[in-house]
């Protein structure tokens, strides 16, 4: 109970401080899904930006629920290897992390990435939340100007995300030495790193 003497607008007052605060209005961070090949290159590229919280190697697009990695890799699936990339908005811009995308990969080259050749490959992003589409739609005419071929990337709304297995989680972290990430996935990240390190700071 309180005092009878507190007055009307100090009880208001009171009741409004003691109420819960909404913190959607605070919330920084959001989440895309995206594909661009093999899962531990465009893992290995997002988790080296300064503001994404994580990326987590998976599988969207398809549709059976909980695929494992070799029913994926028979394109019967019809999933796509993705990550889903879980980012501080106040401290990396959407725009920013699509740039990245459409510049460490080919988008106009359809079920494929270099040696990668399947569905699974395909270039895709899947959107969280209505508000990603104008950054998305601006990228992909942005992107096109850099390109002499029609990009083919896949657009749309997320629906699931399957978490790969394990031993693909932060895979060229914990490979570096392994012959196809010292053959694909270390050239890939030295071209990031020429073009966008000055821009990260890394």
């Amino acid at each position: 109970m309180f005092p009878l003497a507190l007055k009307g607008s100090m009880l208001v007052t009171m009741l409004f401080s003691m109420a819960p605060k909404d913190l959607s209005a605070q919330t920084t961070s959001h989440t895309i899904t995206l594909g661009a090949g093999c899962f531990w290159c465009v893992e290995a590229v997002f988790e080296s930006i300064p503001g994404v919280v994580s990326g987590e190697s998976g599988y969207s697009g398809g549709f059976i629920k909980n695929p494992g990695y070799r029913e994926v890799c028979t394109g019967r699936t019809g999933h796509a290897e993705v990550v889903k990339v879980t980012y501080d908005a106040s401290l990396v811009s959407l725009e920013d992390i699509l740039e990245v995308f459409f510049a460490t990969h080919d988008p106009t080259t359809l079920n494929r990435q270099g040696a990668d050749v399947g569905t699974q490959y395909r270039s895709a992003i899947y959107w969280h939340d209505e508000a990603q589409r104008p950054a998305i739609d601006q990228a992909l005419a942005k992107a096109q100007k850099d390109w002499n071929n029609p990009i083919v990337t896949e657009v749309k709304e997320f629906e699931a995300f399957y978490p790969a297995e394990d031993y693909h989680q932060a895979y060229y972290e914990l490979n570096k030495e392994a012959p196809y990430c010292r053959a694909v996935i270390a050239p890939k990240m030295a071209k990031f790193q020429k073009e966008f390190g000055t821009k990260f700071g890394l």
